[in-house]
């Protein structure tokens, strides 16, 4: 604005007054836009796009009497009109806005250098407004639709988790009544020949309903969509911490790196969906392993129980060949961080300071209310 201002192209009255303050209104735009809610910034840009396609209407009308074709011309404004092509459709959000404005914003700029003569110089800088300008819009649009893209594939792996959630819901409650069924027809078996034996089972029954309710809360209070009728999810099955065994010797039995398995305190008491929680843990982590840790000799697979939550460890020794999101759309360790949190806990992943990569994440020995999780 100031070399606009020196160069005579903007003024403090006139119609370069006007000028000077729809370059004002431009620029500041530009400055305050990310205090500017989605719904106001589209607006402010319309305003300043509009104010500037009348500024332009009255230098093709003469008024004040200025026929000097370089009125027309000017930095700031361009450049400003230009950061708002940008950011409208970025940001604006409804679609309408975000399609409507823009329009007014691109006439504006184009339109500036032919306002007041046509001549081979002012062609050539409208061609050239005209393809920075849609080079710009076309930049925001696609920004914007990347961003869409990504939340639209984030909510579909949040729905995913849940729909897992609601597989591993009806497993428990199976769990549990199983057990129950069976406690309950051994009372009967004994009530008559050993009665002294039938308080004992039936506070067993007792507590294993307890724990069949706390789990049914538990997970209810984790899920927040239903499926669609067309979606069949892929089904996994449960798993403890025999299996989490298992799959640290198939890692091994593969080729390539050897992995170790410590385990420190009980685990035996832990509820089926901490552990099946912790038998994912180590599968994805093992996964990334098997594909992005280049030249692994060693892998250290560590899960330590303490009284209220259980901590899982999974490092390497290997030079990662990318980015190990896992899972090949790149929302592995999200997924797994969706779930872990819904549990309560937390996760972290990322390279260690000798080299490798480690994967820890924290357990709750015990269902915490839903409520604790949100």
């Amino acid at each position: 604005m100031l070399f606009d201002y020196e160069a005579g192209l903007i003024g403090l009255d006139g119609i370069k007054g006007a000028k000077l303050l729809v370059a004002l209104l431009a620029v500041a735009a530009v400055f305050f836009s990310p205090w500017l809610g989605a719904r106001v910034l589209p607006g402010v840009a319309a305003v300043a796009g509009s104010a500037s396609l009348v500024v332009s209407a009255a230098l093709h009308a003469g008024v004040g009497g200025l026929a000097d074709p370089h009125t027309a011309f000017g930095t700031a404004e361009p450049a400003a009109l230009l950061g708002l092509l940008l950011l409208v459709p970025l940001r604006g959000r409804r679609w309408w806005v975000s399609w409507a404005v823009p329009p007014v914003l691109w006439a504006a700029i184009v339109l500036r250098p032919v306002v007041t003569d046509v001549r081979d110089i002012d062609v050539i800088v409208a061609l050239s407004f005209a393809v920075g300008s849609t080079a710009v819009l076309g930049g925001g649009v696609t920004w914007r639709l990347i961003r869409v893209d990504r939340r639209r594939r984030a909510e579909a792996l949040r729905l995913a988790q849940r729909t897992e959630f609601a597989r591993d819901l009806h497993d428990f409650v199976a769990h549990h009544v199983t057990g129950i069924v069976v406690q309950a027809q051994g009372a009967l078996a004994v009530a008559e020949r050993h009665p002294q034996l039938l308080r004992p089972s039936l506070e067993r029954i007792e507590q294993a309903g307890a724990e069949a309710l706390t789990s049914m809360r538990h997970m209810v209070g984790m899920l927040r969509n239903a499926p669609r009728e067309d979606e069949k999810p892929a089904l996994t099955p449960l798993a403890g911490i025999a299996e989490v065994r298992s799959l640290v010797e198939q890692f091994s039995m593969v080729g390539g790196a050897q992995a170790r398995l410590d385990m420190q305190g009980t685990f035996d008491d832990l509820p089926v969906e901490v552990t099946t929680t912790a038998h994912r843990v180590v599968m994805e982590a093992l996964t990334n392993v098997r594909k992005h840790a280049h030249g692994c000799s060693e892998v250290r697979v560590r899960a330590i129980r303490s009284t209220d939550s259980v901590t899982l460890r999974v490092s390497d020794d290997g030079r990662s060949r990318g980015p190990r999101h896992g899972s090949g759309s790149g929302f592995g360790l999200k997924g797994l961080s969706e779930r872990v949190h819904l549990m309560g806990g937390h996760i972290q992943a990322g390279p260690m300071a000798g080299g490798g990569w480690r994967v820890e994440a924290t357990l709750p020995a015990a269902p915490v209310p839903t409520g604790a999780t949100r």
